[in-house]
């Protein structure tokens, strides 16, 4: 699948510009998955916190953040695939039908 991914993003890449294009996609995912591992650990800690501050056993406080996190997880990663799945499409094959 990765391969895939980055067929789509290299495809269109004059050879001139074959070096940018390479060097913007590989940055985008490094700090893409940067700042979602960041905002889901944001996320989870300001949940177990809250709960904490109103008196929730610690224990259960945190699974509930992870929970929260693992679920927002769940719902970009959704609403990527499915947005993936309208925009990408496969290039024409050429032969008439």
């Amino acid at each position: 699948m990765a391969q895939r991914v980055t067929g789509l993003a290299m495809g269109g890449a004059s050879a001139e510009d074959a070096g940018l294009t390479s060097g913007l996609f590989n940055t985008t995912q490094v700090v893409g998955g940067s700042l979602g591992l960041a905002v889901l650990t944001t996320l989870a800690a300001s949940r177990t916190e809250s709960l904490t501050g109103q008196g929730a056993d610690a224990l259960a406080a945190t699974a509930d953040g992870y929970r929260l996190a693992f679920r927002a997880a769940t719902g970009v990663a959704a609403t990527g695939l499915a947005l993936a799945a309208a925009v990408l499409r496969p290039a024409p094959s050429g032969r008439a039908r």
